[in-house]
């Protein structure tokens, strides 16, 4: 497994990293088998988790602790996220730091990270949502730095809204943001126009999520694809959204090289980009786990193959259904 340098902060990371957002609440979700592939991925190279206390109210974050204690000896870095006070999912324009992030409740959620981990540190605490509003606020910028002094935290993260990078290029100006996470996939291309650039130039790690585009561009989507009542997807697979996808799919299948899956051409696409630290496609199955780790093992796509691809960027807008 190669590794990625992670910004300022100088961690070497696995270029393929670990999300856990499935393992939280996700209908199919099978604790054992989300044991079995997280020690699958540990065994093959990935050293970056990605969870959040939102993710099953700590459920995830409790799997994580679990591989990271029984491996005391491998190397791995955890990260999860505070989930906003008001757990209000993205944050809107009107929402203010007390709604999301007052100062004692990063420190309590600080905290209850910790205990679920069973660990006296987590490497990156994140924002699980944000407004670029907040950026000079300096109540979050202290109480991050007090977590940061007092070794509970190694970096502070923030995790963009979807379809909005440009909601935190003020915050990464301030220089209290090592590590960014964006929606960065083949569809959605648009973190390159600024946002990528500005952690290129500050040293801002790039944690690239939603490869698939929620399991679009794993190809296994139709147009009745449905889910069980209470699954996430249900909501944001709108039959506006579901129609829409499929075609653009089916596009991208037209352009596959001989041998190529679509997830794998989706993995490499994000991985050619270099500024790009880690990718964290959901991972709840060990076939899941070595299919990805081919794929990022394989490497960068063709030039001509990227410059094909752009044409399949999708600007989309924030609604209703698409957290």
């Amino acid at each position: 497994m190669r590794v990625r340098r992670f910004g300022r902060l100088g961690w070497e990371v696995s270029e393929l990293g670990y999300g856990m957002w499935g393992m939280g609440s996700w209908s199919g979700s099978d604790d054992e088998e989300s044991r079995r592939s997280l020690e699958v991925a540990l065994k093959l190279g990935c050293n970056f988790f990605d969870t959040a206390w939102g993710y099953g109210r700590g459920h995830s974050e409790r799997l994580l602790g679990e591989l990271v204690r029984a491996h005391p000896d491998r190397p791995t870095f955890t990260a999860s996220k505070i989930p906003p006070k008001n757990l209000v999912w993205p944050s809107k324009r009107e929402f203010t730091l007390d709604d999301c992030f007052p100062p004692d409740h990063i420190r309590e959620y600080a905290e209850k990270t910790l205990e679920n981990l069973g660990t006296d540190r987590v490497d990156l605490l994140q924002f699980h949502v944000w407004e670029d509003s907040w950026a000079h606020d300096e109540r979050w910028q202290r109480a991050m730095a007090d977590l940061k002094r007092e070794g509970m935290i190694g970096g502070v993260g923030v995790s963009v809204n979807r379809w909005e990078p440009w909601n935190a290029l003020e915050t990464l100006r301030t220089g209290m943001v090592d590590a960014v996470q964006v929606i960065y996939n083949i569809f959605d291309q648009a973190p390159e126009d600024e946002l990528l650039p500005l952690c290129r130039e500050l040293g801002v790690a790039v944690i690239a999520r939603v490869p698939f585009d929620e399991g679009t561009l794993t190809g296994t989507l139709t147009r009745t694809t449905t889910w069980p009542e209470g699954d996430w997807r249900r909501l944001y697979f709108a039959p506006e959204n579901l129609s829409a996808s499929v075609d653009r799919a089916e596009a991208l299948e037209e352009l596959l090289p001989e041998g190529m899956s679509l997830p794998e051409l989706a993995l490499r696409f994000i991985l050619s980009n270099d500024d790009v630290t880690t990718v964290i496609p959901g991972m709840r199955k060990q076939r899941h786990v070595r299919a990805n780790v081919k794929a990022a093992e394989a490497g960068a796509l063709p030039a001509s193959l990227i410059d094909t691809l752009r044409a399949h960027r999708w600007d989309r807008a924030p609604t209703e259904w698409s957290y």
